[in-house]
């Protein structure tokens, strides 16, 4: 078993930042998330593992602190919440279209604009349709505690060397601010220049080696043909993401006829909520994606092949997952939303009153 800490969700994921073997943290604080570089600054990092931790001027400046490092083959990443993701969204559109690998985490807030401090999930179209500009993806998992938000460190960082490109752990303010139980991993050693090639490939920009010209990483192609080759290697590339990345959780799914789909702390109160609803006798189960995108479709498809009769999405936001939910079962099987905004979190009462509602008596 490894060590055990009673740790916040930030805390955690910023632990596992420094033991994931991260050669480079940089951020701006912004509240709800800001005791990750809180607790990076603290922990000196450098004295434990070599690793840098920078507070940039603005989300501007990190972002491409992170277009730097991650230039040179290094594990970086940066955290914020909703708008400072959102001056990042030009950083994040360069370092999808240069093939950059990173990772990002949002702790979201309610919004638009400047919006509160508390809880929300109104970022998923930002996450997962791409937020910048440019025919681009991110994979982005929705941890639901404060140990996955530990886990999903080194696991983000596999994928984004894997596919050279972004990952988004999209996380919120309750799951970042709540204190769990956390098991933490032994820490991983930091990379050489050595292992960045034995490991990733020879593409990063490590200097010039006999019999090997310098890379050079850019984004700009101003021949449209070209440009147009390497949008189609983007979306082989995402394609492979959705044959092989696909991640979720099912819960007391086995007898269910009526399915609640729900990611993040949606899905933890939605958890108790179909216990509930089970002790009523209604025939409840959950569905909580893990990787938002790639997202589970054919895992909704089946349901409906098997006979399923409704689906409830449960979201702090204004209703944006369902969007893939109705995607997914089309017209076969009846898809309502339930949720709150603005930072007000609903019970798993109000979840089980939307099910009898808008579902089995809608």
């Amino acid at each position: 078993m490894g060590e055990l800490r009673l740790m916040k969700g930030n805390e955690a994921f910023a632990e596992a930042v420094i033991r994931a073997g991260a050669d480079g943290y940089f951020g701006y604080p912004i509240t709800p998330q800001s005791e990750v570089i809180e607790y990076l600054m603290a922990e000196k990092p450098y004295e434990r593992t070599g690793m840098v931790v920078l507070q940039a001027e603005s989300e501007l400046a990190a972002i491409n602190m992170l277009y730097g490092g991650a230039g040179t083959g290094k594990k970086v990443v940066t955290s914020s919440s909703s708008p400072g993701i959102s001056l990042m969204m030009e950083g994040i559109s360069y370092m999808a279209g240069a093939e950059l690998p990173c990772v990002l985490m949002n702790v979201q807030r309610g919004g638009p604009g400047l919006g509160t401090i508390q809880p929300s999930q109104s970022d998923y179209f930002q996450a997962t349709k791409g937020g910048g500009h440019g025919d681009y993806r991110l994979l982005v998992l929705a941890p639901a505690s404060v140990q996955e938000m530990s886990d999903f460190v080194p696991l983000a960082f596999d994928l984004a060397f894997k596919y050279r490109n972004p990952v988004m752990i999209l996380s919120d303010g309750v799951i970042g601010q709540m204190m769990e139980k956390v098991e933490l991993f032994d820490s991983i050693p930091r990379w050489t220049d050595e292992e960045v090639i034995e490991k990733n490939g020879d593409w990063a920009t490590v200097g010039k080696r006999p019999g090997k010209e310098r890379n050079i990483i850019t984004s700009l192609d101003l021949d449209p043909y070209s440009m147009e080759k390497h949008n189609h290697d983007l979306f082989a590339k995402y394609q492979k993401m959705e044959e092989e990345e696909v991640r979720w959780e099912e819960i007391n799914t086995e007898d269910a006829e009526y399915f609640i789909v729900a990611y993040g702390s949606a899905s933890r109160i939605s958890q108790k909520a179909i216990e509930l609803a089970r002790a009523e006798g209604i025939k409840v189960g959950l569905i909580r994606p893990i990787t938002l995108y790639p997202y589970p479709y054919k895992v909704l498809q089946e349901k409906v092949e098997k006979g399923a009769k409704g689906f409830l999405t449960v979201e702090l936001n204004m209703g944006q997952m369902i969007e893939d939910v109705k995607l997914a079962v089309k017209d076969n099987s009846k898809v309502e939303f339930f949720g709150h905004v603005g930072g007000v979190i609903p019970t798993p009462e109000e979840v089980v009153e939307a099910l009898k509602t808008k579902i089995i008596g809608g």
